[in-house]
């Protein structure tokens, strides 16, 4: 015989693909097998039909193609034979699922099939049902399901059971049809029949709210009955299981009680007594038993609530987390992270233990129980915790030290009871794991520290030790450079020893030796560096002697290849060489920053606060700093979540005066090319559109000589922009009605009380409101600037932005130039229209640009103090 005819027997096939001993090889053997198949369906063979259906299911698990068998598979179940439907249908399962089109050419094949007179084929028909059913086939083939439900065998309407599960996943609607045939199943003593009659429920109850009213009911006491009869059932060698009789089906009855339980008091009171009972008769000593304690907790912890229930479940959890498998004390964390809500106290009594799995070998049980602990932690226990998790960041895993120290420094943060005890955590994360903190945790920590005053020499004496022994954690580095950079004076003499600290001797020179081994070492990235280079200048002021020493060590750095450290080297270099005069003022200490605002910005609850910074840059490859545009910056546009800046005039003006200029983007590249202001020309009608940008300036201004800035604008609709106007500037035109604001009148309404805007070491911003009459949502605001330094301030502007909902307007300033010392001061007219006036309250973010002897300073702030009335 051809050992590749089609009446090659199947182990004959299966031997002679095992011994190929190349993947060419059996591709060969299997290509002319399937020749042969193909052959003999061609010639309808009908004695070897299953033979060949059978090798074809072979070479389907091989993973080769083996469409051109499935019509044969429809041939053999409509044979009359058990023989054949058998394969037939075991190939229907297997060749084919629910999208073949093929698939509704056997309905009705199965139909027959399932009212024939022969249980094993009726048996067949309902397997086959149940495992590639399709939404269409359903429809038509449930009442005889539903029939065979309450047929006369058991096996029969365990099937049945299990089909009807199928069918009712497939279309929900058809749920109403089965919830009497499924209840009656539940009275089964035969427990196959009844494991799946309690599936059955439990998926009804899911999927329609008239069932699991019906069921919870009619057969939560019943339910109960069985589970208590089936947990003190004696020895059944048919159904037990290391000691327990049938733990599948303890597992099934005990996830439907929990669907009967949950939002419902009544059903979960007749549950209790039982569930206590399984709960503290079942022995954990046996993997069955462990499941069953398992779904026992979860159904306690998912019904109404017991406050005894639940710490028994809580109790059983935690010897599930002494236990030796992985898995099973994997399973115990994660229900203790859902029980943390229900009863955390009774969770914080295995404390000890849950912190003993952070220690774990196992990768994924140390991070969930790490979770478990972040959760646990409060203001009562976050110190011993809080102890137990930095000792053991001492000996972690490299790869666990990311997440662990995170988790450290968002505990300290959070539950920090005083600053020096948050200072010394973070001190011991940095020493220990710097390398692994992220940027945002030392700004954080830097912000602590100038918060707290009484400890700057402390925390100074407390870095210096730290770097002597951790040098190469990084990000400890950064923050001892910086702290030595504005406190090195305080380390040199001891200021504000603490009885809890030992004495130490640091000589300036030694304070340099630190700054200079930070700037040297190998490991030290741009902004190391760039930090030690600006602690570097600030202590050739604070320490004069070591001033020529710190000049030769800045001066190695101005042929740096990094623009960034050039450029700070020969600046820096100047400024002590040159201008010793104003050094003292350019190094000050840097002022206390403000924490509320910085821990809101972090959390994203304020858009910005005010603070005294330098122009805001998008860092660019060696060193290279790119402005972002002002405006943007002050609107807090350049975000990651707000919309991208627009780059043409018609977007802007679009949003500023509602018309669509959709089509101007479709204009052709020399339309294109024209600015934004020769779109605004257009639209005002001012001007013809070949004027260039110069005079669409001169229309704002009609003094060439103090024309308004044009600066790039993203949302014109939310800003208004000051001139950098001197005392004689002719008033700014208001782009939207075309005539100059007028001088605001005076009335005799309500008198509102003035308020500080902005104030900073250098400049004071004071606001005076008034009203105009019959205007209630409209406020003219009068902006007194005070400069408080012994500097004059030149080309002094102030800018402004408000949210969508206010219209501003702004006035020309009454000069550019603020006088020193409050010998005089710049007035500023605003008027902002409310259109929620009554609603929401005024709300605006301030930008004043000034020059201090030809060097630019910008600050920016917040006002969110507005009188409410407003």
């Amino acid at each position: 015989m051809n050992p590749f005819s089609s009446g090659t027997r199947l182990r004959d096939m299966i031997r002679a693909i095992r011994a190929c001993k190349t993947a060419a090889e059996e591709r060969a053997v299997v290509r002319k097998e399937c020749a042969a198949i193909r052959a003999a369906i061609n010639e309808n063979d009908t004695d070897y039909r299953h033979r060949n259906l059978a090798k074809l299911m072979f070479i389907h698990m091989l993973g080769y193609p083996t469409h051109f068998g499935q019509m044969e598979c429809l041939k053999l179940i409509a044979s009359p034979g058990f023989p054949e439907k058998r394969i037939g249908y075991l190939g229907l399962m297997l060749l084919l699922d629910e999208r073949q089109e093929v698939l509704m050419l056997v309905t009705n094949s199965l139909k027959q099939d399932l009212n024939h007179t022969n249980q094993y084929i009726v048996g067949l028909a309902l397997c086959a049902l149940g495992n590639i059913c399709s939404a269409e086939m359903a429809r038509d083939l449930a009442p005889e399901v539903e029939r065979l439900l309450q047929f006369r065998d058991p096996n029969i309407r365990k099937k049945a059971a299990l089909c009807s599960i199928r069918i009712l996943k497939k279309v929900p609607d058809l749920a109403e049809n089965f919830i009497n045939p499924a209840t009656a199943l539940l009275r089964e003593k035969h427990h196959g029949v009844l494991i799946t009659g309690v599936q059955l429920c439990t998926d009804l109850c899911k999927i329609s709210t008239e069932a699991l009213e019906n069921i919870r009911k009619k057969c939560t006491d019943g339910l109960v009955r069985t589970l208590k009869d089936l947990a003190n059932s004696p020895y059944s060698p048919e159904y037990d299981i290391a000691g327990i009789t049938d733990p599948f089906l303890h597992i099934r009855l005990l996830k439907l009680l929990r669907v009967l339980g949950e939002g419902d008091a009544d059903a979960s009171d007749s549950m209790n007594d039982i569930l206590a009972q399984v709960a503290t008769k079942t022995e954990s000593n046996k993997v069955a038993g462990n499941a069953i304690l398992y779904e026992c907790v979860q159904t306690i912890m998912s019904i109404e609530d017991n406050g005894g229930l639940r710490v028994l479940a809580i109790n059983i959890l935690g010897r599930f987390l002494s236990n030796r498998d992985n898995n099973i004390r994997y399973v115990a964390l994660n229900m203790l992270m859902k029980a943390v809500t229900a009863d955390g106290q009774a969770v914080q009594r295995h404390r000890a233990t849950i912190l003993e799995c952070v220690k774990d070998s196992d990768a994924s049980i140390r991070k969930r129980a790490l979770e478990l602990v972040y959760v646990l932690i409060n203001d009562t226990n976050v110190k011993p915790l809080a102890k137990e998790l930095i000792d053991y960041l001492e000996v972690s895993d490299q790869d666990f030290r990311a997440d662990l120290t995170a988790k450290i420094c968002s505990i300290v943060a959070k539950f920090s009871p005083e600053k020096i005890w948050y200072i010394d955590q973070m001190l011991k994360v940095l020493s220990e794991a710097g390398n692994f903190v992220k940027d945002e945790v030392w700004y954080a920590l830097i912000v602590v520290i100038t918060n707290a005053s009484e400890l700057h020499g402390y925390t100074v004496r407390a870095l210096y030790r730290a770097f002597q022994t951790s040098a190469e954690q990084e990000t400890l580095v950064r923050v001892t450079v910086w702290c030595i950079g504005e406190y090195g004076d305080m380390l040199v003499h001891n200021v504000g020893m603490l009885d809890i600290e030992d004495p130490i001797t640091v000589t300036e020179s030694d304070a340099v030796d630190i700054v200079e081994i930070a700037i040297n070492r190998h490991a030290s990235d741009l902004t190391t560096k760039a930090m030690a280079l600006v602690a570097l200048l600030k202590l050739s002021s604070r320490f004069p002697s070591c001033s020529e020493r710190i000049r030769e060590i800045i001066v190695q750095f101005k042929g740096s290849f990094v623009l960034e450290l050039q450029q700070r080297a020969i600046e820096f270099n100047a400024i002590i060489a040159k201008h010793q005069n104003i050094r003292s003022t350019l190094v000050e200490r840097m002022p206390v920053l403000d924490e509320a605002a910085f821990i809101g910005r972090r959390a994203g609850s304020l858009p910005g606060a005010a603070s005294t910074t330098t122009v805001p840059s998008v860092s660019l490859p060696n060193g290279v700093a790119k402005p972002v545009a002002p405006l943007v910056d002050l609107l807090d546009l350049s975000s990651d979540d707000a919309p991208a800046p627009s780059s043409s005039g018609g977007d802007f003006l679009q949003d500023l005066l509602g018309v669509d200029l959709a089509p101007a983007s479709q204009q052709s590249a020399g339309q294109a090319s024209k600015s934004g202001n020769d779109v605004l020309l257009d639209l005002l009608s001012i001007g013809s559109p070949s004027q260039t940008s110069s005079s669409t300036v001169d229309i704002i201004s009609s003094n060439s000589s103090n024309k308004a800035p044009v600066l790039p604008l993203d949302d014109l609709s939310s800003v208004s922009l000051s001139s950098k106007a001197s005392s004689n500037a002719a008033p700014m035109m208001d782009l939207l009605d075309g005539f100059a604001p007028s001088a605001p009148t005076e009335n005799n309404g309500p008198v509102y009380p003035s308020i500080t805007a902005f104030e900073s070491n250098s400049l004071r911003l004071t606001f005076n409101f008034s009203k105009q009459p019959g205007s209630p949502q409209t406020t003219v605001i009068q902006a007194t600037f005070t400069n408080l330094t012994s500097n004059t301030y030149t080309d002094f502007v102030f800018q402004a932005a408000v949210p969508k909902f206010l219209q501003l307007h702004l006035d020309p300033a009454s000069s550019n130039t603020l006088p020193a010392a409050g010998n005089g001061s710049i007035t500023q007219n605003l008027k902002i229209t409310n259109s929620q006036h009554g609603k929401k309250s005024l709300v605006m973010r301030t930008r004043i640009a000034y020059k201090i002897n030809g060097k630019d300073t910008l600050e920016e702030g917040q006002v969110n103090n507005f009188p409410r009335e407003l």
